[in-house]
């Protein structure tokens, strides 16, 4: 039953991607998975309760964790490997849909919100204090100060009403990003550490 809960979960995301989630009705998502609407109840109460599982089900994905935990990468190699797992999410996306969220589904908005800041925040928070034991980011940073600040970027960011959806979506917005991060954390032996890794990603481009 979970399996095909999260096979749901899955096409119900591809729907909400391509067309938002306000004009995806559950007859629709039935059609798309080629089931009835009953067998749809039998695992949401109803559109508000899909809705909810849907974000609750992206929340708990651990992929984008497992990113800041590698024994094998230094601290900046894991906010290269972060820049090109969040490009290859831009890729997917559509502002309708965090429009739709926030716009009718406003409690689940608000939960969302509050969990994907604590995760980003530990997760940055782990990457300077890595950084720092390495010896490649400043040793009088806050890094407290420094994680916030980050959430608080991305949070304007996710907002987004400064730039085109094509800025915001390109590879070069996001290099722009983790760039500025990365020399405002960096210690001279980490900011060349950096510039190699770019020269390297540029050579085998």
């Amino acid at each position: 039953m979970e399996e095909n809960r999260k096979n749901i979960l899955s096409k119900v995301a591809e729907l909400f991607q391509k067309y938002g989630i306000k004009s995806v009705t559950m007859d629709d998502i039935a059609r798309e998975l080629s089931v009835s609407k009953k067998t749809l109840y039998n695992y949401f109460t109803d559109k508000n309760d899909l809705v909810k599982k849907f974000v609750a089900e992206v929340l708990d994905n651990k992929s984008h964790e497992t990113i800041f935990l590698s024994e094998h990468l230094n601290a900046i190699e894991e906010l290269i490997y972060v820049n090109k797992h969040v490009n290859q999410m831009l890729k997917d996306y559509n502002p309708a849909m965090f429009y739709d969220l926030r716009k009718y589904y406003p409690e689940t908005h608000n939960e969302m919100i509050k969990i994907r800041r604590g995760k980003i925040h530990n997760a940055i928070l782990a990457n300077l204090k890595k950084g720092k034991i390495e010896g490649i980011y400043r040793k009088e940073m806050d890094e407290v100060i420094i994680a916030k600040l980050h959430v608080s970027r991305i949070d304007s960011l996710i907002e987004n009403k400064y730039f085109t959806i094509n800025e915001f979506t390109s590879p070069q917005f996001t290099k722009e990003i983790f760039t500025y991060h990365i020399r405002g954390i960096a210690n001279e032996k980490g900011i060349k550490i950096f510039e190699d890794l770019l020269k390297n990603e540029n050579h085998n481009e």
